[in-house]
């Protein structure tokens, strides 16, 4: 069963700002996500309760996995390129 997909407004909004072709390459991992919410490289992070971290090129994309109960949800949380996003 694939998951959903949902954004949050400011990760939206990070992904129309960016180029065509970064867009198309970020739009099909997010996609590839709603197939295989844990794709090989990504990353759990730390101390945050089912946050994980993927890479896609210079870009990262923040998600979490909700699973509970009949919805299988992943929630786009930020975009943003690799320099600016750990700050």
């Amino acid at each position: 069963m694939a998951y959903s997909i949902q954004f949050k407004p400011a990760a939206l909004r990070s992904l129309t700002r960016l180029g065509k072709d970064t867009q198309t390459r970020l739009a099909r991992k997010i996609d590839a996500l709603s197939r295989n919410p844990l794709p090989f490289g990504v990353e759990k992070l730390k101390g945050i309760a089912d946050l994980y971290r993927v890479r896609v090129g210079d870009y990262r994309i923040l998600y979490q996995i909700q699973d509970a109960d009949a919805v299988l949800l992943i929630l786009i949380i930020q975009i943003g390129y690799r320099r600016e996003f750990y700050r």
